[in-house]
């Protein structure tokens, strides 16, 4: 009778052993599926975000050239028509991030800054010179200095930036949906991202 009581506590012991076992190495094969998910998801959102705005404007670019002290003054100037295509974007293959495994948490450490590529198309009219002040190299330069300023503060007066970065965190919230419907934790800058609302609400 004891031999088989022994038996059967040796049985359960054995069989308790390779399911504790079996339990331990379906759960690590499961961490490491999401760890793979987590990282294709990255793969698939680490692409270029592009959003796009043209520009319209008319300049007036005149340069006075005293000749002879105040006795004579020439002047040239010119009518500029420029339009200009204007893009925001994000190259997501740069982000920082670290997967880990451990604590199921991904943290997102960097987000690239945005790049603005401004291309501007300059039509000139009216162009008045004489000789004593002519129009040279150096007043087409001033005048794509001073379009690029413009355009500069025309962009940072529009809703482009707003739109480039709604944008980026649409890309994101993919992040924070798949490691929420997982049981992760993201986090970003070491602080966890735990709603939607407080992921629109990072600095980028």
């Amino acid at each position: 009778m004891r031999k088989i009581l022994f038996g059967v506590v040796v049985t359960l012991i054995i069989l308790f052993t390779f399911r504790y076992c079996g339990d331990k190495q379906e759960d690590k094969i499961m961490l490491q599926e999401n760890s793979a998910l987590i990282q294709q998801q990255i793969n698939n959102v680490g692409k270029l975000i592009v959003t796009e705005g043209h520009f319209s404007e008319v300049f007036n670019y005149k340069n006075s050239k005293d000749i002879f002290g105040e006795y004579f003054t020439s002047e040239k100037k010119a009518l500029v028509v420029v339009n200009a295509e204007v893009v925001i974007a994000y190259d997501l293959s740069k982000i920082e991030f670290e997967i880990d495994e451990t604590s199921k948490t991904l943290t997102i450490s960097s987000i690239p800054k945005e790049e603005i590529k401004i291309t501007p198309d300059l039509e000139y009219y009216d162009i008045q010179s004489d000789f004593l002040n002519p129009f040279e190299a150096k007043d087409y330069n001033d005048i794509k200095n001073i379009v690029k300023a413009s355009l500069n503060k025309k962009i940072e007066a529009s809703d482009l930036k707003t739109n480039a970065k709604n944008r980026l965190i649409s890309e994101l919230s993919k992040f924070y949906i798949l490691t929420n419907s997982l049981g992760w934790t993201l986090k970003y800058n070491e602080n966890p991202v735990s709603t939607m609302d407080a992921l629109q609400g990072l600095k980028l």
